[in-house]
């Protein structure tokens, strides 16, 4: 049995079914759109409802639209008869699964979905089923062959629903102008969310831990400020606090590898002038991608007037978990 071709067979029977689904998105998923848009733009619930295997693409529906802002329930067909129709307010929109169409459980549910007045998107492959003829708008997902070898398993049909619902799902982002910066403040605990709300200021030294020495400084004192700080390199700033340079660990290798005698030298005269500099205010994401560009491990903070105010390096990075 050749179980690779047999793999092979089944996806590209899924991918069929999905290029007849392309083929048939039309106006009628623009109207679910709209549906949709209107009830989280009145701040309305969208209430997700299936059974079995509609169910459980139901529940990835719902995640999916929570995540990204629009607030959802699923809401258990079992239950909504023994109370939970409670959590229905004016406003709600109904979204229902149904592959056949004909679910006895969603079918009970459908006159008191109707008493509340609110609007009903059905996903169905039944286009002629009474789920569909009585919802607001009906979504077509008709597979004409299951990847079950049998034709029995759900298979390209919960495929094809899953896929819809994704599409519904990433078409109302985009029509809510859900950015990025909204899917961080909803994932805080996530890598995004960390890279996308961490700033500079929140992860940087600062105070007395930042090494800085004025251009009049000795080589030794700065060494001494620099091995204190433990930060592998130091600003060197004027009487206001404004940084002209910086003198890192690699500066240092390359003075001893020219064999440059240092014990006469100033801060002034080894530091690197114009560094590579941060401000506090900016996303620490900005500070990780600077070092990386340009090859360093560590970079000045400053304010808007160009005065130091911290420092950061990719150990203090690697805490905050921004890289």
């Amino acid at each position: 049995m050749n179980y690779p071709e047999r793999a092979r067979r089944v996806i590209q029977l899924e991918i069929d079914e999905l290029l007849r689904l392309h083929a048939r998105i039309d106006e009628s998923f623009s109207r679910a759109i709209e549906l949709l848009l209107t009830g989280v733009r009145q701040r309305g619930k969208l209430i997700v409802c299936g059974v079995g295997k509609s169910g459980n693409i139901g529940r990835k529906l719902a995640a999916t639209l929570n995540s990204t802002g629009a607030t959802t329930v699923l809401l258990n067909v079992g239950d909504a008869l023994h109370g939970d129709l409670g959590v229905i307010d004016p406003g709600d929109l109904a979204i229902m699964l149904s592959y056949s169409g004909e679910t006895s459980e969603l079918l009970d549910l459908l006159p008191h979905l109707k008493r509340f007045d609110i609007p009903i998107i059905a996903i169905t492959g039944g286009m002629q089923s009474t789920l569909a003829r009585n919802a607001d708008v009906a979504l077509d997902v008709h597979v004409t062959q299951e990847a079950c070898p049998l034709n029995l398993a759900p298979t390209s049909s919960t495929t094809t629903m899953l896929v819809l619902c994704d599409a519904l799902a990433m078409a109302l982002l985009e029509a809510r102008g859900f950015q990025s910066e909204d899917f961080a403040r909803l994932h805080p605990g996530g890598s995004l969310g960390r890279a996308l709300l961490t700033r500079v200021s929140d992860v940087m030294r600062s105070g007395n831990a930042v090494p800085a020495v004025s251009p009049e400084s000795s080589f030794s004192e700065l060494m001494r400020e620099m091995s204190a700080k433990g930060l592998g390199a130091s600003a060197v700033v004027n009487d206001a606090n404004q940084v002209l340079g910086i003198f890192t660990d690699g500066d240092l290798r390359r003075l001893i590898e020219k064999g440059v005698d240092m014990r006469q030298l100033t801060a002034q005269d080894v530091m690197h002038v114009s560094p590579r500099t941060v401000r506090q205010d900016a996303l620490a994401v900005e500070a990780a991608d600077l070092m990386e560009q340009h090859r360093i491990t560590s970079v000045l903070v400053v304010d808007a007037h160009n005065k130091l105010c911290g420092a950061i390096n990719t150990h203090d990075l690697l805490r905050a978990k921004v890289i």
